[in-house]
């Protein structure tokens, strides 16, 4: 342990605070940790920066490391040892132990007391159909979904009535045992679910009759859902604690609803804004004239200005969809796109001959610069 830079391993200045040690060290584990990381490199790696911290995180250590340059001290005196290596910092106080119960609570777990025996019921995903309007403005639906929920016979026990079944002596209940292993680094110590009680801390004398000992039964179950006003297409929405019962003790899963919106007919849906291309006669472009167009709030009578170009964008505010858990609303852009008659008789091509002389050339600046350049 005498010759490798310790704070380099951490990453961490020579005279960085016990804080900022410990920081770092939890930032590193969380990252390097087996159980987390499963590239090949991750457990050297892991086993580095504990041995690292098993220095710099003990202030006796440390001073004899910055002082000989190893946690022994002293190599020709008697100076103060390391004793235990990692075994030291997995008993009480603070260390290794505290650390290693934020990491795996930062990872979904609830630290000390997610390791004793608290399971979590796996999750169930469904899917729904919503109309666009739905959506839009937000529903209510009751689902029915088949789950397994705690045994109300036994109160999830799998015991006949709840009550015959002892304390597992293995375990002493928890439901966890932990193994202990010496290493080249020192002593590490593991937890797992008990073997003999299967995690549960119980061992049953009598099954319950109503879930044969499962202390879970599947039901089928119907559930209210409100989706927001808003919601969007391939959107999923998380009910927690609506998935699954575990078998052991601990928290049900959740329930998570895919959901799949039917399209407008007319509207189409980016985000919180709303497009349609509008195809309207070109003389209704050209002389102007009001045209109804759908909403979300109704029919609206959309002003077509006189001499609109073909692909002009009208932008109506606020009329497109709620934003999630925002009390705002997107835009309706409406493209206007001018529509040619099928065919014209020689009555109609006379009469837009004689107006095309009135007008002119002259009147189209674009179609008059494009035959300039091209002189």
């Amino acid at each position: 342990m005498a010759n490798k830079d310790y704070y380099s391993v951490l990453g961490v200045d020579k005279n960085a605070s016990e804080d900022e040690i410990k920081s770092a060290y939890r930032r590193l584990a969380k990252k390097y940790h087996p159980d987390l990381n499963k590239t090949p490199e991750a457990a050297e790696k892991f086993k580095e920066i504990n041995e690292a911290y098993s220095v710099l995180g003990d202030a006796k250590k440390r001073a004899n490391y910055d002082q000989f340059g190893s946690a022994d001290g002293n190599p020709f005196g008697a100076g103060g040892g390391a004793s235990g290596g990692f075994s030291d910092f997995f008993g009480g106080g603070g260390g290794f132990s505290d650390i290693f119960s934020d990491i795996f609570s930062a990872f979904g777990g609830s630290g000390r007391a997610e390791s004793r025996g608290r399971e979590r019921g796996q999750d169930i995903i469904t899917a729904i159909n919503l109309t666009f309007e739905e959506a839009c403005f937000g529903c209510e639906k009751n689902i029915t979904i088949g789950k397994l929920d705690k045994c109300s016979s036994c109160k999830g026990t799998g015991a006949k009535d709840g009550r015959e079944f002892s304390i597992c002596p293995e375990c002493n209940g928890t439901g966890r045992v932990r193994y202990q292993q010496n290493t080249l680094f020192g002593t590490t110590i593991r937890e797992a679910g008990c073997p003999k009680c299967n995690g549960t801390g119980k061992i049953i004398k009598e099954k319950c009759s109503s879930c044969n000992g499962k202390g879970v039964i599947r039901t089928n179950k119907t559930i209210t859902v409100k989706f927001p006003a808003g919601i969007d297409n391939g959107q999923t929405l998380r009910m927690r604690g609506e998935g699954n019962a575990p078998a052991g003790s601990g928290v049900n899963g959740d329930l998570n609803i895919k959901v799949s919106v039917s399209p407008h007919k007319i509207l189409v849906r980016k985000g919180s804004d709303l497009y349609m291309d509008l195809y309207i006669p070109f003389t209704t472009a050209i002389l102007g004239g009001k045209v109804d167009i759908p909403t979300l709030d109704g029919t609206y009578s959309l002003n077509i200005p006189e001499l609109t170009a073909s692909g002009t964008v009208i932008r109506l505010k606020n009329k497109g969809v709620k934003e999630l858990n925002r009390d705002v609303h997107g835009d309706l852009l409406v493209t206007v796109k001018a529509e040619m008659p099928k065919s014209l008789d020689k009555q109609e091509k006379a009469k837009l001959q004689e107006l095309a002389k009135d007008i002119g050339e002259n009147s189209y600046t674009k179609y008059t610069n494009y035959l300039k350049k091209m002189k």
